[in-house]
């Protein structure tokens, strides 16, 4: 039966006896079909429903579910089966130990990105008033991270998107992270005479035309934080560009970038002056984010 025909054939319907168990058995069974992690996808979208933990669906897998949150379930269900993102669903995703709000107007935070603030945090003075940028903010997740790890630090976010920088300010609201300062325009165009002891960005650096990127990632998730050009280095090039203006002596720009593109990355540094280049792996081995000092 193909996936088209799955995502038309609705899902039995929810009655007064029907179990947690029973809704995540039927939900896991669907999301099977287009997720490699359905069970997981399952137990979050119950999770985000019932205000139940997974450990609650574990301990009293028999609990009855409501009528209501069963369709409730059932409508979540078929938008994941559609290949939305479950952070989409749900509206959040954690980043650092914090929970940010999300949407589709921002990228969602992923794990390997937690590599930039990893290496910012390691040249940011923890009882310094340090002064930071964070070009191409979204969700506010980096910028929000070194904040709360750096309370003394001076954080600057910057986005083109109005939307995103209304979501990051709702998210520096909601996490009570005063010491960072959003503004709107693109890449260091807010930043006049302003320079930091570390600039930090997680630009987009997806080619147009790159085939590996998702067929969901690239419907759902904005274009606008994602793609760069036909080799997926414009946005790169002009941050390394602008960099040396904004940096105090002996500064640092940190920048995230695809797992192949360590060696251009390095390079362009190189070019634009800057010394001790190098570059840092993730979890999986992969070169993804590369720093250098002016």
């Amino acid at each position: 039966m193909s996936i088209v025909r799955d995502l038309e054939r609705p899902m039995p319907a929810v009655d007064s006896s029907q179990t947690v168990s029973d809704a995540l058995h039927t939900a896991t069974a669907m999301l099977a079909r287009v997720s490699t992690s359905a069970r997981l996808d399952a137990e979050l979208l119950l999770e985000h429903v019932t205000g139940l933990s997974r450990t609650a669906f574990r301990t009293a897998p028999e609990r009855v579910l409501p009528v209501k949150a069963g369709w409730s379930y059932q409508q979540l269900v078929k938008r994941r089966m559609q290949g939305e993102p479950i952070a989409y669903i749900r509206g959040q995703e954690e980043f650092w130990s914090l929970l940010f709000e999300v949407g589709p107007d921002v990228l969602i935070p992923r794990a390997e990105t937690e590599l930039v603030v990893e290496r910012a945090l390691t040249h940011i003075d923890a009882e310094a008033a340090a002064s930071v940028a964070d070009l191409g903010t979204g969700s506010g997740a980096i910028a929000l991270a070194l904040a709360h790890e750096r309370p003394r630090a001076h954080v600057v976010a910057i986005d083109a998107s109005r939307p995103a920088l209304e979501m990051a300010t709702r998210n520096a609201a909601r996490l009570q992270i005063p010491n960072v300062r959003l503004l709107h325009g693109s890449w260091f165009s807010p930043l006049a005479g302003q320079r930091f002891d570390v600039v930090v960005s997680n630009p987009p650096y997806i080619a147009v035309d790159d085939p590996d990127l998702s067929p969901s990632v690239r419907r759902f998730e904005p274009s606008l934080a994602l793609l760069s050009g036909r080799a997926g280095f414009d946005a790169i090039e002009q941050i390394v560009a602008g960099a040396p203006l904004h940096l105090v002596a002996g500064g640092w720009l940190i920048l995230e970038h695809g797992w192949k593109q360590a060696p251009a990355v390095r390079d362009l540094l190189v070019r634009a002056g800057f010394s001790r280049v190098r570059s840092h792996a993730d979890l999986a081995g992969h070169e993804r984010v590369t720093e250098g000092s002016i």
